[in-house]
């Protein structure tokens, strides 16, 4: 990718989350910001590419747009592909990995646009079959009413893995919806944050890196590192621009949790995200916390039974969960995630929905008590 030229880029974005991203890119100077379902459409050269990658909290994955036609048989779409320009997003020597969907489209046998696809950039690229042995380029093509688009993926693993976070426990939250969450709540690192049920940590891990203004991804690699013309030296500027930014946690972050092992993860996540003096992490059920004065916000995402089994019925468990918010954290706002309305009912909290948003491929709403901006009605 030439680092002078314009490039359409793409932010893949968890349903829910897609203004709040584009937000945020507006925020680190995007341009041509337009949000869409499921994720965040912008225009930028190599340096927005790689910002993008390294400091936005709430996107799955980046693309680079680098290809579209109309097409209805394979010849045709073998003739078009070939003429993209491979090189400047894959080596040579690299192997491709094809994710293909199609819809209302003559083409609609996606293992053969694939290998469609392969003899294309094979032949683009100079070589007589796809080598092997290295982690895969993924190209993600989607067909649609005949109309084809390609993307190149830049950013690798998903966004979530920050590179951090090693130590899972079941059905962790992912880093991308918990940041979103935290933006959605409008917390923005300068009040105390709460989550007594914290599991390993992520509402925590996130709300601490939010606070210190560290750039979610100075700890992994991306997949633009090994395209050709990747430039090491912007990559290491923009780095050391991030890290000048930082500053210490301002405001008391703390969690809970009744499973040790769980909270265990989570120091050990700490630990390696270099934030051990920020959370301060208590063993013990939501009903043995102390009492925190003042204000700030609690957040949680307790069980759902669809995937965590809770040993009381629902109902019971967030009324109690309501009861012990209530004691515990009396002059907080108060935030859930949970998948229906009368979950949130039952908490006999003044909740609101905020949002709709996707949790592991669960629809859950985020509910949280006045003030908020945004808020409808009580539940």
């Amino acid at each position: 990718m030439d680092h002078r030229s314009t490039e359409k880029l793409f932010a893949v974005v968890s349903p829910g989350l897609e203004q709040t991203c584009a937000d945020e890119m507006l925020g680190i100077g995007m341009a041509q910001v337009k949000p869409c379902p499921g994720g965040v459409e912008f225009s930028g050269r190599l340096a927005d590419l790689y910002l993008a990658n390294l400091q936005l909290r709430t996107a799955s994955r980046l693309v680079v747009r680098f290809g579209g036609f109309r097409c209805r048989a394979f010849p045709d779409l073998y003739r078009l592909a070939v003429r993209l320009p491979w090189g400047r997003f894959v080596r040579a020597d690299a192997p491709l990995q094809f994710r293909v969907t199609c819809h209302n489209s003559r083409l609609l046998h996606t293992g053969r646009v694939a290998e469609t696809l392969q003899a294309a950039a094979d032949h683009a690229l100079g070589r007589a079959a796809p080598p092997d042995g290295k982690a895969a380029q993924l190209v993600l093509v989607r067909i649609v009413d005949d109309a084809a688009e390609l993307s190149i993926d830049s950013s690798g693993e998903l966004l979530h893995r920050r590179g951090y976070r090693t130590s899972v426990t079941v059905a962790p939250l992912r880093e991308t919806l918990a940041a979103g969450v935290l933006k959605l709540l409008g917390w923005q690192g300068t009040e105390p944050l709460a989550d007594p049920l914290c599991g390993t940590g992520t509402f925590l891990l996130e709300g601490a890196l939010l606070a210190c203004n560290r750039a979610p991804g100075l700890q992994r690699e991306f997949a633009f590192m090994h395209w050709p013309g990747y430039r090491a030296g912007l990559w290491k500027q923009l780095c050391d621009e991030a890290r000048r930014a930082e500053r210490l946690c301002p405001v008391s972050i703390s969690g809970g949790d009744a499973d040790a092992g769980a909270l265990a993860a989570a120091r050990a996540n700490l630990a390696r995200a270099g934030l051990t003096s920020a959370p301060v992490l208590q063993h013990g059920p939501l009903s043995s916390q102390p009492v925190h004065h003042g204000g700030g916000l609690v957040v949680c995402n307790p069980p759902y039974g669809k995937r965590l089994v809770t040993v009381e019925p629902l109902e019971e468990s967030f009324a109690a969960l309501g009861r012990g918010l209530q004691r515990a954290f009396p002059g907080w706002r108060k935030a859930l995630l949970c998948p229906e309305p009368r979950l949130a009912r039952a908490t006999g909290l003044p909740l609101r929905e905020v949002a709709q948003l996707d949790n592991g491929g669960l629809r859950v709403g985020l509910y949280a008590t006045a003030p908020n901006p945004g808020l409808g009605p009580c539940l």
